[in-house]
């Protein structure tokens, strides 16, 4: 990886970000497999760092969360009897915490759909805002104690709890059942009626199915290390949230956050890779450019 240069690095990642295979990549751009995996897994740590500090002090008003299913190395029934109950082996979530307002990613966990990551979770979100919310999630009831112990009584909190008809295909083929209608309960606080959905969040996750190719459905493109969808969902977040313009808003959810006042490119993405004093430096949230932080950046391995 080090021996790519900037451009050949911004290829590799612009065709990752736009939902393309590892082994699509390597066609594309003519790189071998374990240089796009090790650049991959380099990006994918400085993305993740840069994001966990930057997204701070975030002075959101509503907030959606959700879940989002993949699997690693094999689908849930299908891992081997000495890999069961193990994490790394089978179903997959991502948790996810997006602002209304901004499309903003808050924050976001892979892990499983259970309470001690739901837990952790929910506090990180809440270490990130500064003023209170309006929260609404699904009907996941490990919710319920999650946002309880990281918020307390300081939030405006329900749920939309979606029921679903019986499913439109025979059993065995895959076809998600229909929604008969949803249910809001509320748990917390005076939360606005007319505020509580999960639409954009449910939204992000199709985005993300679009935009990532381990996690579309039906395919042999899921991820075989647990790593791996780490990083590629590190990157697809920097690359959402400060280099995609959001129709809607007309401009990137960071800049719609006031995080930064320029949108960033793949290139930028590449530099954050770059060695002092090569690697630029970074504009605080003030800036005029988008700048990626040399005091946030790992080191090169």
């Amino acid at each position: 990886m080090n021996r790519l240069s900037i451009e050949e690095r911004a290829q590799i990642i612009a065709a990752l970000v736009e939902g393309n295979s590892i082994r699509a990549t390597c066609r594309m751009t003519g790189a071998a497999k374990g240089t796009v995996l090790r650049l991959l897994d380099n990006v994918g740590q400085a993305c993740a760092e840069y994001q966990d500090n930057v997204l701070q002090d975030l002075n959101s008003k509503r907030v959606e969360c959700d879940e989002i299913w993949s699997f690693c190395h094999a689908k849930q029934k299908n891992v081997p009897d000495g890999m069961k109950g193990v994490y790394r082996y089978g179903d997959v979530y991502t948790w996810v915490a997006l602002d209304s307002d901004t499309k903003l990613a808050i924050t976001w966990l892979v892990g499983l759909r259970d309470y001690p990551c739901a837990r952790a979770f929910i506090q990180d979100l809440a270490d990130r805002l500064t003023n209170r919310v309006q929260l609404t999630t699904d009907g996941h009831a490990v919710y319920v104690n999650a946002v309880e112990n990281a918020f307390g009584a300081d939030i405006d909190y329900a749920m939309l709890v979606k029921m679903y008809g019986p499913a439109l295909e025979p059993k065995g083929r895959y076809s998600p059942a229909q929604c008969t209608g949803t249910q809001v309960i509320h748990l917390m606080g005076n939360p606005d009626p007319d505020a509580i959905s999960t639409s954009y969040v449910e939204r992000q996750n199709l985005t993300m199915r679009m935009s990532m190719r381990r996690f579309t459905r039906l395919t042999n493109a899921f991820s075989k290390k647990v790593e791996n969808l780490e990083a590629a969902v590190a990157l697809h977040f920097m690359y959402y949230s400060f280099c995609c313009v959001h129709k809607t808003l007309g401009t990137t959810p960071a800049m719609a956050a006031g995080i930064t006042k320029k949108r960033g490119t793949v290139r930028d993405i590449a530099l954050m890779l770059e060695p002092l004093p090569t690697f630029a430096v970074y504009c605080a949230p003030a800036g005029d450019v988008l700048s990626w932080s040399s005091q946030l950046k790992p080191p090169i391995e």
